[in-house]
């Protein structure tokens, strides 16, 4: 694994200093998924390309650093840790609506030494009750529809910040479905870029939405109306 992360950082003209701690999160996740369903790719090629790789990716998309991050629908911690391990200055919030998932969480930062990184047990649309328009970036990977996902994230962003969805490759009928939400939670898409995963023929896609207006006060909705009538 760690060369394979080596390779794949260094051809994303990455730093390798987080190498280390990269590898200790894969012992920490294979370990607890023998306990608890937190992912289905366990073999060590597979974590360091799929969810380590696809994640830092992101890096060289937007710049991150010295920016508010928020990682909605968490989950394991994809793409957010792995952002946070590789650029230090990152200063991270991992969101999950599933408490079980927050408390691994909160053991590999432990672990890792990653006391600044937040861990929050909420739903996304509470969440905002509290923390809105807050963050300078906003990550979520393949948690839900993007016209969903637009009113769960967005509210979350600063004015001139932004909401970075990854996506896959196919993902255009649901750009396309996300266009009305996008605007009328005060967003615009300014990139859609495709990437390459070092090491694979897995291609993916990052929509990076910006923050141009603030989003009306009405927004995020409860997640029954949100799932029921989508914007």
């Amino acid at each position: 694994m760690e060369q394979l992360l080596r390779d794949g950082l260094s051809a994303l003209g990455l730093p390798t200093e987080g190498i280390p701690a990269l590898v200790r999160y894969a012992d920490l996740l294979v370990e607890k998924n023998k306990v608890m369903n937190l992912t289905a790719i366990t073999e060590p090629a597979d974590i360091a390309a799929l969810h380590f790789l696809d994640s830092a990716a992101l890096l060289t998309l937007a710049d991150f650093r010295d920016k508010t991050v928020a990682d909605v629908g968490t989950g394991a911690g994809f793409p957010g840790l792995p952002l946070r391990i590789i650029e230090p200055s990152i200063r991270l919030t991992l969101l999950d609506a599933q408490n079980k998932r927050i408390e691994f969480l909160k053991e590999v930062c432990d672990d890792l030494g990653l006391a600044d990184a937040e861990c929050v047990h909420a739903r996304a649309e509470e969440f905002a009750a509290d923390r809105r328009e807050s963050f300078d970036l906003v990550t979520s990977r393949a948690v839900a529809a993007l016209p969903l996902l637009c009113e769960l994230c967005l509210p979350l962003v600063k004015v001139g910040g932004y909401f970075v969805a990854m996506k896959s490759v196919d993902a255009g009928a649901e750009l396309d479905a996300a266009a009305h939400a996008i605007e009328v939670l005060g967003g615009a898409v300014e990139r859609i870029a495709d990437y390459d995963i070092p090491g694979t023929e897995v291609r993916h896609r990052a929509i990076l939405i910006k923050k141009v207006r603030e989003t009306g006060k009405k927004y995020p909705r409860p997640f029954a109306k949100i799932k029921k009538a989508p914007l």
